[in-house]
């Protein structure tokens, strides 16, 4: 067996010839958890000119330095339009939140702190110079760097590229992934079931899972225990990005994936890894195409697919692939682990002083869905790890793609 880390190191060394995925263009309403394959540049300067922050009136500060104040308004200036001529001295101008600041003034007094009589106002309150004001580029200005390449675009950067003038973003393609169930003892849910199978998750979790890790899952069956099926079917993946196989990649007569995909041009790199759980899991090539074996059992698809085809996909997305580890403190004691890193189903609450507490479930069943839906994150052990008590700080992997925990 060789460790985590190793595995991780040699998945993204594999990989590295494919990655970063070519970019393509995106309408800016699609352009959401995209990875931006360029700068987004600002079009425009925003403002573009000093604007009013506030419903009021604009006028010289000189002129409401003092109050109260007596001025004669010049003229009225709703947002959209602007002000033709300038404000002089003992004068000012009606106008309202975005409109542009009329030549000679530099001061908006806001309308509470006013009183209007005809054309004649009375400012009640003294205003300085620049106040109520909105530079022109007070938020960005034409030719600067909005957002970065390389980064996964929120619905916070969507509004700031809109107003930066783009309707369209360059982008990282997302990575298609096929899944490949395998497996005489699995249907698919809603099917006939026999009496010695199972419903089969992992490729519903899957899909889920890359879909999250901002990829674009091809769902390619259930292969049966055969293996000239299981040729034909893996066949189905070529012109994808990586293929993902669950199931048949253990030690056992009936797993068939090694075995049945070697005379088509399988090329393994590495098989069982020192982890629980998710012990056999194996990479290698398809030919060209880059295959991931995970686990048959739910809970190791699932955890193989967070701690290995996570960092996979932000390779290809050309993002950071170090796993996004926090800490917290157990809640409860835990026993020496042995030689394999251990990943824990726990849950994250807060405990009697306002800290973080994480709580392993006592049962780590490999099969036990229920708990994993249940969990809200994994808690690391280190191998050989030794035993520790309650209070200690331990490292976490939280999951992608769901409401932060607490």
């Amino acid at each position: 067996m060789i460790s985590v880390e190793e595995a991780h190191r040699r998945l993204l060394e594999g990989l590295a010839a494919f990655a970063p995925l070519p970019a393509e263009d995106v309408a800016l309403d699609a352009a959401h958890g995209r990875v931006l394959a360029e700068d987004v540049v600002a079009r425009v300067t925003q403002p573009p000119l000093p604007m009013s922050a506030m419903d009021g009136y604009a006028v010289r500060g000189a002129d409401v330095a003092k109050a109260p104040a007596q001025l004669r308004q010049i003229g009225y200036v709703p947002a959209g339009q602007r002000h033709a001529g300038a404000v002089g001295p003992g004068e000012a101008v009606r106008l309202f939140t975005g409109a542009p600041i009329p030549d000679g003034a530099d001061t908006v007094v806001i309308q509470e702190d006013t009183e209007a009589d005809g054309d004649r106002v009375t400012v009640r309150e003294a205003t300085a110079a620049g106040r109520n004001v909105r530079a022109a580029g007070l938020d960005f200005r034409a030719g600067s760097v909005g957002l970065p390449a390389g980064r996964r675009l929120t619905a916070r950067d969507i509004g700031l590229a809109a107003a930066m003038n783009h309707a369209w973003l360059r982008v990282r393609r997302r990575p298609r992934i096929g899944i490949l169930a395998t497996g005489d003892e699995i249907v698919r849910p809603g099917e006939p079931i026999g009496p010695a199978q199972i419903v089969s998750s992992n490729a519903f979790s899957l899909a889920a899972s890359i879909a999250a890790f901002g990829g674009e899952p091809v769902q390619l069956g259930i292969a049966p225990d055969d293996e000239q099926a299981l040729q034909r079917m893996a066949g189905a993946a070529r012109g994808l990005d990586l293929l993902v196989t669950t199931g048949g990649a253990s030690v056992g007569e009936h797993d068939l994936v090694r075995s049945g995909l070697q005379p088509v041009g399988l090329a393994i790199d590495f098989w069982s890894i020192a982890m629980r759980p998710g012990k056999p899991l194996m990479f290698g090539r398809l030919g060209d195409l880059p295959m991931l074996g995970l686990p048959g059992n739910p809970v190791s698809t699932f955890v193989c697919a967070l701690v290995f085809l996570r960092p996979a996909l932000a390779l290809m997305l050309g993002l950071p692939t170090e796993q996004p580890r926090e800490r917290a403190r157990l809640a409860v004691p835990l026993a020496a682990n042995d030689r394999r890193q251990d990943y824990l189903r726990a849950t994250l609450g807060i405990g009697t002083d306002g800290g973080r507490e994480v709580t392993p479930f006592a049962k780590q069943d490999s099969s036990m869905l229920s708990l994993l839906a249940r969990a809200d994150c994994l808690a690391i052990r280190p191998p050989n790890a030794p035993a520790i008590e309650a209070g200690a700080a331990i490292d976490i992997l939280p999951f992608a793609g769901d409401p932060k925990p607490l």
